[in-house]
Parts: C-alpha cells; sequence; structure tokens
C-alpha cells in the first residue's frame, strides 16, 4: 500500500473514533431467573446467590444475576451466524470499509467488563457500543492491521448506568500461508499442524503426565473436590494444597457443537468439540472422534483415547464406548 493511500484510509478511519456505532440495543427479555438458572447450570456455578430459594438466605436477600452475564443479555441470537440479517451499522461499515482495503480477516484479542452493580429479576438492560479508539497500524503473528477498541455501556430501565464493557479486535491482512507461498513457486509446504496449547507453572505436570498415558484430574487435598482444568487454588475451600487422581476413561457426553468454519490449518472438519462428563464427575473440553456428528447425542457413552498426534503432541480425544 501506497504512503498515500495509507493515509487516506487512516484519514478515513479518525472519522469513526468516538461515534455511536447505531441506536441503544434492548435487551429481548427482563432480568431472569430462568436464564440464570441456565447459565449457572452452563458454567457449573454453585454460588447460592444465583438459584432459588437459596438465595433468600444470602446479603442480597433475593436472586441476584452473576456479574459475567451482563452481556449475555442484550446479545443478537442466532441470527448471528448470518451475515445477511446482521444489522448494519457504523461498525459494521468500520469493518466493511478495513475489508475493502485488504484487512479481510478479524480476531478478538482481549475483554474488560466492569460491573456497578448487581441485576436482580425484571431489571431491563439497553447498551450502547461506542468507538473508543482505533490503533495506527501494527505488525503482529498473524499479520499487519488495526486494533479496533470498543466499548459497551449498559443501563438500567432508569437509565443509570450497571456496568461497561471494553472490547477489542484486530482487524488484519492474513501473514502468507505455506500454500500460497507454494503457489507461487516455492517448495512443498509441511503439513499444518494443531495450535498447541499453553504450557505453563500450573498446568505442565498435567500434559506431562498426559504423554505418559494417564488424563489426570487435579484434586483438593483439604476438601477432596476434583476440578479441571488445572488451577493452584481449590474453588470450594480456597486451599493450595493438592494431588491428582487417573481417570478412568469412561465418561459421556454432556453438551457438544459441531464446527464447520471457520476452517484453521491442521484440523478435520467437522469437528465435533464436546463437553464429557467423566465418570468421576468433573469435565473436560475434548474432540469427539470415530463418529459421524450426525450421530453424536447428548449422554452418548464415550471412552478415553489418548493420541499422538502432529509428531510428538499427545492429546486427550473421546470415541464412542465399544468402538
Amino acid at each position: 500500500m501506497s504512503s498515500d493511500t495509507k493515509q487516506e484510509l487512516e484519514r478515513q478511519l479518525a472519522a469513526y473514533v468516538g461515534i455511536e456505532i447505531g441506536p441503544p440495543t434492548p435487551a429481548a427479555e427482563p432480568v431472569n431467573e430462568s436464564m440464570i438458572r441456565h447459565w449457572c447450570e452452563a458454567m457449573g456455578d454453585r454460588n447460592p446467590a444465583y438459584v432459588a430459594p437459596t438465595a433468600a438466605a444470602t446479603i442480597h436477600g433475593s436472586v441476584v444475576a452473576p456479574p459475567t452475564m451482563l452481556q449475555g443479555w442484550t446479545l443478537i441470537g442466532i441470527e448471528m451466524a448470518d451475515p445477511a440479517k446482521m444489522p448494519r451499522n457504523k461498525q459494521t461499515e468500520l469493518h466493511a470499509l478495513l475489508s475493502s482495503y485488504g484487512y479481510t480477516s478479524v480476531v478478538a484479542t482481549n475483554c474488560d467488563q466492569t460491573y456497578v452493580r448487581y441485576l436482580r429479576p425484571g431489571d431491563r438492560i439497553t447498551a450502547t457500543t461506542t468507538i473508543e479508539s482505533i490503533s495506527e497500524e501494527k505488525a503482529t503473528a498473524l499479520g499487519i492491521g488495526y486494533f479496533i477498541n470498543t466499548r459497551d455501556v449498559y443501563r438500567d430501565q432508569h437509565g443509570e448506568e450497571i456496568g461497561s464493557m471494553l472490547f477489542r479486535v484486530l482487524k488484519f491482512k492474513p501473514a502468507q500461508l505455506p500454500q500460497a507461498a507454494a503457489d507461487a513457486g516455492g517448495s512443498t509446504p509441511a503439513k499444518p499442524t494443531r495450535l498447541k496449547p499453553p504450557r505453563g507453572h500450573d498446568n505442565a505436570w498435567w500434559w506431562d503426565a498426559l504423554a505418559k498415558g494417564e488424563l489426570p484430574i487435579q484434586r483438593c487435598r483439604e476438601c477432596g473436590v476434583l476440578r479441571h482444568p488445572p488451577r493452584p487454588m481449590c474453588g470450594a475451600c480456597q486451599s493450595l494444597a493438592w494431588d491428582h487422581v487417573a481417570a478412568s476413561g469412561a465418561g459421556t457426553v454432556y453438551s457438544y457443537t459441531v464446527v464447520h468454519h471457520p476452517k484453521f490449518p491442521g484440523y478435520d472438519y467437522p469437528l465435533v468439540c464436546a463437553v464429557i462428563e467423566l465418570a468421576e464427575g468433573t469435565r473436560i473440553v475434548s474432540n469427539l472422534v470415530g463418529c459421524s456428528p450426525a450421530d453424536v447425542r447428548i449422554g452418548m457413552p464415550v471412552r478415553l483415547s489418548i493420541e499422538e498426534v502432529d509428531g510428538g503432541m499427545t492429546l486427550p480425544f473421546f470415541r464412542p464406548a465399544g468402538s
């Protein structure tokens, strides 16, 4: 891109900074106990303040919503999967502008939420979104692009602010893929590999045990509660003392989704991503293999299959029991 073209783009980008993307977005429903209960079940959150009738005995005196549900109340429904049904606003206009200059890809990078008060059943939530800032062009591992910060401010039925969210995305030009280099006359690229899982102080032991053929489950040494993924503190009693037990490998499908798009290099599609409830009582997110996506069912019995992929990386998969 020439310097003149880049200056013209950034002149246009500057016009979007500080403006609201469109009219406020009202929640389709008021805050209600049913959605709170479903959220807590999905997240495994057993805080008594969120579930009736135990909530009446807490300091709140009634049910309150988990603060992390803040964005959920105003999210658009399944039409988000169909670009033709998405509302056209200044945000979509901004992304279309960047796409026209070759910045065709987008990835979310981080999200920060602030909470002013707890939400209670009956509250009516409205969100207003402002394009807060657009960075200068940055070079990243994914490619060159612009970081876009948007801020959602959430208000109740009285117009009082009850929380906010800063959301950042990178709108970028994808770095040249190996296949593109080969098509341009380069050598045949190596087969793409899966994304490598992050390893750190709190989870390296888990991956080491898996590489030896064992699926470990972290256990609190004080209260005995099992937990996954690995973390330094027990969520039940806050103890820092732990050991682990080996999973038997038996489990059932607690929930699942079939991923068709976007297609990341190194993965086979359609990709069945499942939440597996282990026989020991804890859950793990994994891929279900060895069966057609159409045959997957909630409650389906599965067995652990520890497999080596991409020349040395060991991962836990699950297959239909008896296969």
